[in-house]
């Protein structure tokens, strides 16, 4: 089976461009290259050794050097369609040799300035991840849908991109064209009803 992503990369590695349900396959991946020793191991430290670098380089169409690394699921669930299912994800930055995370997905999407504006309050337990790199003035656009509802919500897909006048990724309204601000903290909402 393929990954189905909105588009291909010059900089993605083979794990990002074909696999069988999250399981590696030698026979069934085109040789390319690998990622570079230095980039793994900046992933590796900040999600740890089962982490994969799906695609790294000028990703945010800015200048620095920006690396996209998950912690895949382990298996697909039950009823789930193969995809990028992720538990973890983060965005590193270079700065000056020193490397910051600019975006962080676990149970929910945050960058610097707090939580991304438009996610559920629930946690999410995993993300379904579609990458888009085919506008060059955009940069990357990744699209996350809980892989499972949240409680008391459905299924939206959040796209997340690089807002240059700010500089940090933030989600986008659900036209994908307007960004919307951060929450420094989720809180759940107060019941109305007084008994």
């Amino acid at each position: 089976m393929l990954l189905a992503s909105c588009s291909s990369s010059t900089s993605r590695t083979p794990e990002s461009s074909a696999q069988s349900a999250g399981a590696r396959s030698a026979s069934a991946s085109p040789a390319a290259p690998a990622v570079p020793d230095e980039i793994q191991k900046v992933a590796e430290a900040s999600l740890g050794s089962e982490t994969e670098v799906l695609v790294y380089g000028d990703l945010s169409k800015t200048g620095p050097k920006q690396v996209l690394a998950v912690n895949r699921l382990k298996t697909t669930p039950e009823g789930i369609a193969p995809g990028i299912l992720v538990n973890r994800l983060v965005i590193l930055q270079s700065n000056g040799g020193a490397w910051k995370e600019v975006l962080r997905a676990d149970e929910h999407l945050e960058n610097a300035k707090g939580f991304l504006g438009g996610i559920p309050l629930a946690p999410i337990n995993g993300w379904r991840l579609q990458l888009d790199q085919d506008d060059p003035k955009k940069g990357l656009v990744m699209y996350f849908s809980p892989i499972v509802a949240p409680k008391g919500g459905h299924i939206v897909p959040l796209g997340v991109r690089w807002n240059p006048e700010v500089k940090r990724y933030q989600s986008l309204d659900s036209t994908f064209q307007q960004f919307l601000s951060e929450v420094p903290q989720l809180e759940t909402p107060e019941s109305q009803v007084r008994l």
